[in-house]
Order: structure tokens, then sequence, then C-alpha cells
């Protein structure tokens, strides 16, 4: 193979695949051009089969002729014979001979003739079906392919609708929540173990002793006071 029709088997190839890769993205036009390239096969079948009829009708019309003309002929004999034409009637027995081969041989003809346009009908009537098949298959796999995009785009959507996000935010506030209290309740906790407000508290009742103490000193005095009074 030489280098300029490896080049052209590389380009077809690339080309093919690009082709596939469309259709793939758009099947409406793998469907189109495949149903296009079947009419285009019935059109031309068609006139074939066309073709094929004409010929059946033809030999069919020479077969008719033929055995017009044999009759004609075999009358003509027959007359030649009841009138003892003798020269006469050799030649007709003669073209007699040739007229009966004619029309066996299109007898054999317009037989095979019928059945190629039988074959050629059923193959036009077949090529004619898939093509209305592929159309109604055409019309059914799109519904299904849009019927699929659409459930995929709801897919997506309810995706993109995903709470995962607000719960986490959620989390988050509950988190919060949670770390101040328990800040409030340490500062509590701190509050009952504090030793500058233990301390307060102590000198408050160091200060109620000496108070007392003072007042019981006081009222000492005064009682010794009273007492000295009376005895002088």
């Amino acid at each position: 193979m030489s280098f300029f029709s490896r080049l052209a088997n590389l380009w077809t190839g690339f080309v093919n695949l690009w082709i596939s890769d469309v259709e793939k993205e758009h099947p409406e036009i793998a469907y189109e051009n495949a149903i296009n390239g079947m009419v285009e096969k019935y059109t031309s079948l068609k006139k074939a089969t066309a073709a094929i009829i004409r010929r059946r009708e033809e030999i069919s019309e020479q077969l008719a002729a033929a055995q017009k003309d044999l009759a004609q002929v075999e009358s003509d004999l027959n007359a030649a014979m009841e009138t003892n034409q003798d020269d006469l009637a050799v030649v007709l027995i003669q073209k007699k001979n040739s007229l009966e081969a004619q029309v066996n041989e299109l007898r054999a003809e317009l037989d095979v003739a019928v059945k190629d346009a039988d074959s050629a009908k059923s193959s036009l009537m077949s090529v004619q079906s898939e093509i209305k098949k592929l159309k109604a298959e055409k019309e059914t796999m799109l519904a299904k392919m849009h019927s699929a995009q659409a459930r995929m785009r709801i897919q997506e959507q309810l995706e993109g609708l995903s709470v995962d996000a607000e719960v986490k935010a959620l989390d988050n506030v509950r988190t919060h929540i949670k770390t101040q209290i328990a800040q409030a309740n340490l500062n509590k906790e701190l509050g009952e173990t504090d030793l500058d407000g233990k301390l307060k508290a102590l000198r408050q009742s160091s200060g109620d002793v000496t108070a007392r103490q003072q007042l019981a000193s006081l009222k000492a005095a005064r009682a010794a006071k009273q007492a000295a009074g009376k005895s002088m």
C-alpha cells in the first residue's frame, strides 16, 4: 500500500470517528441519515422493480402474440390439408414448429420474469417496512432519550438542593451555643471557688468577731464603772 493510500485511509478513519461522535451526541441525525439511506435504496429498488415488471409485461405480450400466431397457423394448416395443398401445408408445419418453440421459450422466460418480479416486489415491500419500522424506532428512541435527559436534569437539580450545607451550618450553631453554655457554667464555677471572694467573706466574719469583742469590753467597762459608783 502506497503512502498516499495509507494517508487517505487514515483520514477516512478520522472522519468516520468524528461522524460517529457527532451521531452519538445527536442521535436524531444518525437516524435521519439511516432513513435517508434506506429511502435512496428503496427508490433505486423501485426503479429496478419497475423495469423487471415492464420486462414481464413485454414477455407476456410477446407470448400472447406468438400464441395468437400459432393458433392462426394451425388453422391455416388444417385448411391447407383439407384442400390438399401439400406444399403450403409443409411451409405451415415448419412455421408451426417455429412458433411452438418460440411459445415454449417465451413461457419459460415469462415464468422467470414472474418470479423475478415477485421477488423484487417482496424486497421492495421489505425495505418499505424497514423504513416504517426505523421511523417508528426513531420516534420511540428519541422519546426515551429525552425522558432520560429530563430525569438526569431533575437528579442534578435535586443534588443541587442538598441540605448538607444547611445541616453543617446548624451544627456550627449548636456547637457555638454549647460553648457559650459551657463558658457560663465555668464562670459560675470559678465564681464559687474565687479566693478573693472567700477572703472578703472571711474579713467580714473577722470584723463581726472584733466588733462583738469590742462590745463585750464596753459592756464590761460600763458594768465596772457602775459597780464602783455604788460602792462610794
